[in-house]
């Protein structure tokens, strides 16, 4: 039983250190200036959503 509480608890350790990783692996100062003033291509042909879905 203690071995499988251990290896969840490894599993639990690893996955949020992937998390933690892709969070926080980004660009030194962030966001370059400008990124998303403008829509890209996929927003302004996207039809608006059905709100039965």
């Amino acid at each position: 039983m203690l071995v499988i509480l251990l290896e969840a608890l490894a599993a639990l350790v690893i996955l949020l250190l992937i998390v933690w990783w892709t969070m926080f692996a980004g660009r030194k100062k962030g966001e370059l200036p400008g990124q998303h003033d403008t829509p890209s291509a996929d927003d302004r042909d996207t039809p608006p959503r059905d709100a039965h879905d």
